[in-house]
């Protein structure tokens, strides 16, 4: 199960033109409630943007609940592991759980998840979390990455699985997000 000491978030490619061809409140909601959660429980963020020039920076409503510290990568390159550096920067964390959402779910999620996967790290999809524009491509995405060893998850499962009990110091503040 996921561990608050162990885990960090990959939010990808939650960007104005990607998120325009989406049921926008949804993956847009449902991202923000993650990075609130990790926020309240003190574990690290990390996000990425797509050729921000051509497609946007990350929405408002989740750069708006990002840590003043939070890195926020630009790319060109589908797997945010390809981006010189990145790997380095992620693994000075020392976390071994990534949990992972954003869009494209068969493209960046997919090649950014095989690849961590690849690096030795347990990855954990927050399927809820994720969108691609084509329903038949998401679907396919969600199943190459469980194929390839990814860990397919819900927002509730995560924040649950991140508390492990009602006793949690922070459990009354995690649980209002998904009242």
């Amino acid at each position: 199960m996921l561990d608050i000491e162990n885990s960090l978030v990959l939010v990808i490619d939650i960007q104005e033109r990607l998120v325009a061809s989406l049921d926008k409140d949804v993956i847009v909601t449902r991202v923000g409630k993650l990075v609130d959660a990790a926020n309240i429980l003190g574990i690290p963020v990390i996000a990425s943007e797509q050729y921000p020039k051509g497609l946007g920076h990350t929405v408002p409503i989740v750069a708006s609940k990002l840590a003043p510290d939070t890195s926020i990568i630009e790319k060109t390159s589908f797997s945010l592991l390809r981006e010189e550096g990145f790997l380095e920067k992620l693994r000075a964390y020392n976390k071994k759980q990534i949990v992972i959402c954003g869009i494209e779910t068969h493209i960046c999620v997919y090649q950014t998840a095989a690849e961590l996967v690849d690096s030795g790290f347990e990855v954990y999809v927050v399927k809820d979390a994720c969108a691609s524009r084509n329903k038949y491509e998401f679907k396919q995405g969600i199943e190459a990455m469980q194929a390839n060893g990814a860990k397919i998850s819900c927002l509730e499962i995560i924040l649950f699985e991140w508390l492990r009990g009602a006793k949690h110091p922070k459990f009354k503040e995690v649980q209002a997000l998904i009242k």
